[in-house]
């Protein structure tokens, strides 16, 4: 369908859109693209010979013919002006990759409004071990194929599928994944209700007979309707369901222990290398998955007990002077950074550091209270400021409304307007085996780098 089309990308490198790219290149089109920043993505691309302009130009929308942009971009960008006034063939990324998933025979698709990439990375894992050459879009860095894609063959697609501005509704589902639906982007749904019913337009988009895997301890998963026709399994670690985890116990670093039972029989014992209760469901998840494709149990848990995260994920970056580890994760919404307090909980430290950047004002104004009762947790919080994104503050909040909230439970609260007077009151005060975690989806990880010397 891409062979020996020329498509160009604006926007190429964000973490989905530069994946995409690298599977239509590797599929026989020729890719160009540009995008605002060169970011390690853009160097990524650049080095499969993919031409990567930063800024415009117009020239490679003339020359193209489809472009595909971010829902991010600007109705304003000059490209994209441009492809309209030239009517081009063009589509937005959600789109366009539901195009893709055409070409593949099992389209598995991984939602959920945390934990996807993870999830994905584990069930790209197991697909690998198990010899089955899976096609792998998953929005973070998976060290085993040291990319955030893979090109394998047609018979089956690994792809995380995100929920918001509906683009999972455009892709071509045989199997879906539901780890949980919590009150995201209300930019867009404005409640939990509109994101509800969008997940429900989503599993109705599987066929008959199409696999369903649904977390039976999330209550908002659960309240939904779904289709007679589908194929269910359930897991669970509190309540009875079709595969549950039990038995829990954690090693000294922190790492989860359990059994697996299917249908109340032994089915595996796992002992993950990543943190946090929450990675048990995703393993829960993930096996789900391999029972429906049948999976050898021996891919399964060498694949679960092999998998070290994805980038940004809880993910160690180093160790600082005097045993001070120091950490990233992604954690952009309330109860993800709780999942990460709690992770943080079972690595012994003197004192943990929470360097908090909030992704967008809307969700800071959304979830301001939620997010200062979850950082308060922390023995010392540092605020960054806030990153825009796709938005300007029309929202009237700001970094210090946060400090105000979690100093009323928590007087060792700062806001600092920048990395590097961060990575310089981090160097004054830090004490030996201490724990630092930088906490968002923005850039804030160069917080870490910079503080471990690391080039960005």
């Amino acid at each position: 369908m891409f062979k020996d089309k020329t498509v160009h990308f604006i926007g190429i490198g964000g973490i989905s859109m530069s994946g995409i790219a690298m599977i239509i290149h590797s599929l026989g089109g020729k890719v160009t693209g540009s995008d605002a920043n060169l970011n390690d993505n853009v160097k990524m691309l650049k080095e499969k010979g993919i031409s990567v302009t930063i800024g415009s130009d117009l020239e490679l929308v003339k020359r193209a013919d489809i472009i595909v942009y971010t829902a991010a971009i600007s109705s304003e960008d000059p490209e994209l002006k441009e492809a309209h006034h030239l009517h081009k063939e063009m589509y937005e990324r959600g789109v366009f990759l539901g195009l893709l998933t055409k070409e593949y025979k099992n389209v598995i698709c991984i939602s959920g409004t945390h934990g996807k990439s993870t999830t994905t990375g584990m069930i790209a894992t197991c697909f690998l071990q198990d010899d089955k050459n899976p096609t792998i879009q998953i929005g973070a860095i998976l060290p085993l194929i040291k990319a955030n894609y893979y090109v394998g063959g047609k018979d089956y697609f690994i792809m995380e599928a995100c929920e918001y501005k509906d683009s999972f509704l455009s892709f071509n589902p045989t199997s879906e994944v539901i780890l949980n639906i919590d009150d995201d982007h209300l930019d867009y749904f404005h409640n939990l209700d509109n994101i509800k019913s969008s997940f429900t337009k989503y599993t109705n988009l599987l066929p008959n007979n199409g696999y369903l895997v649904i977390n039976k301890d999330d209550e908002n998963t659960m309240s939904l309707n779904y289709p007679d026709h589908l194929n269910i399994l359930t897991y669970a670690i509190n309540k009875e369901a079709d595969l549950k985890a039990e038995n829990i116990t954690f090693d000294d670093d922190g790492h989860p222990l359990f059994d697996v039972y299917y249908h109340q029989k032994l089915y595996l014992k796992i002992h993950l290398n990543v943190l946090g209760t929450h990675n048990i469901y995703n393993a829960l998840a993930t096996i789900a998955i391999g029972i429906f494709y049948n999976l050898s149990k021996e891919a399964l848990t060498n694949g679960l007990n092999s998998y070290h995260g994805v980038g940004r994920r809880f993910e160690l970056l180093g160790t600082y002077q005097d045993n001070i580890l120091v950490y990233d994760d992604y954690a952009h919404h309330p109860t993800e950074i709780l999942s990460t307090y709690k992770s943080s909980q079972n690595i012994k430290c003197h004192q943990n550091w929470a360097i908090f950047q909030s992704h967008t004002f809307s969700r800071t104004k959304e979830h301001l209270e939620e997010f200062a009762e979850v950082l308060k947790k922390f023995d010392n919080v540092i605020i960054a400021p806030i990153y825009p994104a796709r938005e300007t503050n029309i929202y009237n909040v700001s970094e210090d409304d946060l400090v105000k909230l979690i100093k009323k439970d928590n007087p060792n609260v700062i806001y600092l307007p920048s990395f590097s007077e961060i990575v310089s009151y981090l160097k004054e005060h830090l004490k030996p085996n201490d724990l630092v975690i930088t906490i968002g989806a923005g850039p804030v990880n160069e917080v870490g780098l910079k503080l471990l010397e690391i080039e960005p």
